[in-house]
């Protein structure tokens, strides 16, 4: 059921201060021992891929990365072992994101912890099926 158009006349499309909030919250539901792994990983939010990444990733559009993990994974060995590495870094792309959520059922909320633990997953070299295990629980 959808909610009358005077409850919707005055929003705003959700900002990127609006998408942290949402990213924090998704965080901060997944499941402990999840998160304690996750020490020292950087969250950030920003409208677009930049366009080195929109062309690295093969992308038709700067709509079609809904988020990134650039970094190494756990699998590869241990995060800093090497001077001067970057941290471990997750891009949540608010743009492609609303217009992802503007085709689903989903809520917002939904799709931002979809796409954040699809993309930290890949930090712990998770398989889909273990992925989908962990949003369940964090919902």
């Amino acid at each position: 059921m959808s909610a009358p158009a005077s409850d919707w006349a005055d929003l705003a499309a959700p900002s990127l201060a609006d998408l942290e909030r949402l990213a924090e919250a998704a965080f901060a539901a997944l499941p402990d021992e999840f998160r304690r792994l996750c020490e020292g990983l950087v969250i950030q939010i920003d409208d677009f891929p930049d366009d080195e990444t929109l062309k690295h990733m093969e992308c038709e559009s700067d709509f079609d990365l809904l988020g990134l993990f650039r970094g190494r994974s756990l699998a590869q060995g241990e995060v800093g072992a090497q001077t001067g590495q970057f941290p471990n870094m997750v891009w949540l792309y608010r743009r492609p994101i609303l217009d992802f959520w503007a085709d689903q059922e989903d809520t917002l909320g939904a799709v931002v912890t979809h796409v954040l633990v699809h993309e930290i997953g890949h930090h712990f070299g998770l398989s889909d099926e273990d992925m989908a295990a962990i949003e369940e629980a964090a919902g």
